[in-house]
């Protein structure tokens, strides 16, 4: 698609994506489940705390009355919030305005459907027309032109949700959070007070310019060190949307995406509550998780990266739970993208359960070292079809002489190419990453 990747449309604000871009998606959004159902469309739309996100969320709700919608505003709420609420308000769709971990100058439309899951792709397509001029969207006029709703009983109810999924007690036990300045900071400690958890808060205290700045998710050494300092039981950090959480284990050690896949599914499965006995991780887990997932007696099946592929895995074939590294965890049981509040809630009902330590509950997964160097290129599509990549790429593969591997991949929201190696130590990781970069060198940037 020219516009919308993996996670939406995403650029650097009023550069790769404008005012004028967000308009016409709210345009066409609008005419489109109007026309379809032959009445008023009803959208719900949220936003992070990033600068521009104001001036997306206004031009889009322009455009969604211009069209004849409805828009309801849930204002601040992370993404996974927009796409609850949407199935319990019975939206005909939702909207997100986010660049999740991405820098407060970037930002994002995001477009999930009436069940929940991100947008269908020809609907994507067909908006995509609408913004390059191929189509016309007619006006609404009169009576036929939206409203606007302050919705903010809808974030309420997401809350609700979300302590109403946890059947246990948090009392006594001491919490960090770390809201990276972003969609959590006004959700996640109400949820864990409400638990009864002595709650200790990072990061937030949004300005519209600090979202993910040396916090959160992609910044975990905020979080060790408040952990360790303030003696703390567990510690979550979220991303700017709230859809991600990477954990500190009591002694300050990352518990990352993966071994919360490996924490929960262990749980699920000993409980009957693992689908298939099966879990989803994508090729870029790492391969002591694997292992781990061998010895525990546990199946699993790997997507290429991106949620989207997780979950269009676990809808296909029934599973349960699967995820990312980076945090991006799904229950499919109870949710349809992945949440970070619910991830840390469903790994303290698993602490809770099990009354042992996070350090303990994830000891038996030996990780190894994993070396990934971001590589901003010119044009990422022609990085990796080149030859000499490709080439690099087994070379580096023949260099780990089996002990390792090598993967290379485009991101779907920046102009880089991810070089991962994963091997015994770290110098060998280095060393075989360095294969693929040298020959990178001409696309670079």
């Amino acid at each position: 698609m020219k516009y919308f990747g993996t996670d939406g449309f995403r650029g650097r604000a009023n550069e790769g994506l404008n005012v004028e871009h967000a308009f016409k998606i709210g345009r066409y959004v609008g005419w489109y489940y109007g026309m379809r159902q032959n009445r008023k469309a009803r959208i719900v739309v949220g936003k992070d705390t990033r600068r521009s996100s104001y001036m997306f969320e206004s031009a889009l709700i322009a455009g969604l009355v211009a069209s004849g919608a409805d828009a309801y505003m849930l204002h601040v709420i992370p993404t996974p919030g927009v796409a609850f609420e949407t199935v319990d308000g019975r939206f005909d769709c939702g909207i997100m305005i986010s660049a999740s971990h991405n820098p407060y100058t970037d930002n994002g439309i995001k477009l999930v459907n009436g069940d929940g899951y991100k947008m269908d792709e020809d609907v994507l397509e067909q908006i995509e027309d609408y913004i390059d001029d191929k189509m016309e969207v007619p006006l609404a006029t009169g009576d036929a032109i939206g409203c606007t709703v302050d919705y903010m009983q809808g974030r309420n109810r997401y809350i609700a949700h979300l302590i109403s999924s946890a059947n246990f007690s948090l009392q006594g036990v001491k919490v960090g959070l770390d809201c990276a300045n972003g969609s959590a900071s006004s959700v996640a400690k109400p949820v864990f007070d409400a638990l009864g958890a002595d709650v200790r808060v990072i990061n937030n205290a949004p300005n519209g310019f600090n979202i993910n700045v040396d916090c959160g998710s992609t910044h975990i050494e905020r979080l060790q060190r408040h952990v360790v300092e303030q003696g703390l039981d567990v510690g979550f950090a979220y991303d700017g949307d709230a859809d991600r959480c990477i954990a500190v284990d009591e002694r300050g050690h990352v518990v990352d995406g993966d071994l919360i896949l490996y924490a929960c599914g262990k749980y699920l499965n000993k409980h009957g509550r693992l689908s298939g006995g099966t879990i989803v991780p994508t090729v870029m887990s790492n391969f002591g998780l694997f292992k781990a997932f061998d010895i525990a007696k546990l199946s699993y099946v790997t997507t290429d990266v991106g949620d989207k592929n997780v979950y269009a895995c676990m809808r296909e074939h029934g599973y349960s739970l699967g995820g990312e590294q980076s945090g991006h965890i799904i229950f499919g049981d109870i949710e349809t993208t992945g949440d970070g509040i619910m991830t840390s809630l469903r790994l303290m009902e698993v602490l809770r359960a099990e009354r042992e330590t996070l350090s303990e509950i994830v000891r038996p997964v030996k990780l190894y070292p994993q070396v990934l160097d971001n590589i901003r290129v010119s044009d990422k599509q022609a990085a990796m079809e080149a030859e000499s990549t490709k080439t690099a790429v087994a070379e580096a593969e023949r260099f780990l002489e089996g002990n390792g591997r090598v993967l290379v991949r485009a991101s779907g929201t920046e102009p880089l190419v991810r070089v991962l190696a994963e091997a015994p130590d770290n110098d060998l990781c280095k060393q075989a990453n360095q294969i693929v970069i040298d020959a990178l060198a001409p696309f670079r940037v």
